[in-house]
């Protein structure tokens, strides 16, 4: 049979092809089990021979589902949100799903009530919430139960009845200290993220209980805020290095303030890690280049990603076998590993 390769094939135009019917092209593209493997082959064939291309809207249609995830992300131009919205488009490819993405540049209630209207307007299969949590966007998540679809969050402080994925910084923040004091450090400063920033207050949190548990006394001339970018590390470490001439040690909650206190240390004169050892978080793969090459807490933005993907879709699939039972929400803590470089003492 002749085909008009300047038009679209059709699954008409396939089963026509193939000496069948329609529904048996259907079933054969959609696996069903119960085709022979000559019919298999022979629709197959005549796929191969009228360059027949699914169309993924008709799937969405027969599946009643739009084979679509929405994710709204916020502050792509630091290296961790890029990274993990990068894992996330990996594992959603991986499974057989596309993204529609929402960037948040504020968190009013009117934007937020906008971007997740406009994603249930899209009829989304489930929603990715790749925003930190910041004192702004705190209310609106109680009403997710009126939601017709799942979500999860990312980096949000779990609670009951919400499925959360996230770095566990509190555990990060723990190990870059017991470092620094199993390196003989007895003044370790911090240089904090963004205090909005939940993320953030666990690994100031950390920092201080595990100075105190080991007899140490912290004040708040010990630590100063950056908001996570490299020139707000830079005053942060201005102002600490003038406040606390006696810091032999300093934590910084990110791998881009982090340069910049390499900076002003080698400005002053301060050999690292003789004089001062630093440690970063999130492992940055040009953390590795640094000079002296920088001692940080790694996470694995691109797991963090697969794993907000691979919660949600179980959801998904939860919901479509049990339309009437209630969704299970759990949350994952993925814990960070301590790389240990020239920064330190301990290299």
């Amino acid at each position: 049979m002749i085909i008009d390769n300047s038009k679209r094939a059709t699954l008409k135009d396939v089963a026509r092809s193939a000496g069948v019917s329609t529904q048996t092209v259907s079933r054969v593209i959609n696996g069903h089990p119960y085709i022979s493997e000559k019919t298999r082959r022979l629709v197959e064939d005549a796929i191969a021979q009228t360059n027949y291309r699914p169309s993924a809207l008709a799937r969405s249609l027969h599946l009643n589902r739009s084979c679509t995830l929405g994710v709204v992300t916020f502050g792509l131009k630091y290296i961790g949100p890029s990274r993990t919205l990068n894992g996330i488009a990996d594992k959603a490819d991986e499974l057989g799903y596309m993204l529609l993405m929402k960037k948040m540049d504020n968190f009013s209630a009117d934007r937020i009530d906008e971007v997740i209207e406009s994603l249930i307007a899209h009829h989304v299969d489930g929603i990715i919430w790749d925003v930190p949590e910041h004192d702004a966007n705190r209310s609106w998540v109680d009403g997710i139960e009126s939601l017709p679809v799942p979500i999860v969050f990312m980096s949000m402080e779990p609670k009951p009845g919400y499925s959360v994925v996230s770095i566990d910084s509190y555990l990060g923040a723990q190990l870059a200290t017991r470092h620094l004091l199993d390196q003989g450090c007895q003044h370790i400063g911090h240089v904090a993220g963004s205090l909005e920033w939940w993320e953030a207050r666990l690994r100031l949190q950390g920092w201080r209980d595990t100075l105190e548990q080991a007899g140490i006394n912290v004040t708040d001339q010990h630590w100063e805020e950056g908001n996570y970018s490299s020139a707000s590390g830079a005053v942060a470490a201005d102002k600490l290095f003038a406040r606390y001439p006696d810091m032999d040690g300093v934590f910084v909650a990110n791998d881009q303030m982090a340069l910049s206190v390499l900076r002003e240390a080698c400005r002053r004169g301060i050999k690292v890690p003789e004089q001062l050892a630093v440690v970063g978080f999130d492992g940055i793969p040009e953390s590795a280049y640094f000079y002296p090459s920088l001692t940080t807490i790694s996470q694995d933005p691109q797991l963090l990603g697969g794993e907000a993907v691979q919660s949600l879709v179980e959801m998904i699939e939860a919901q479509r076998a049990a339309p009437d039972s209630p969704v299970i929400a759990r949350s994952i803590l993925i814990s960070p590993t301590l790389v240990v470089r020239e920064s330190s003492r301990g290299a």
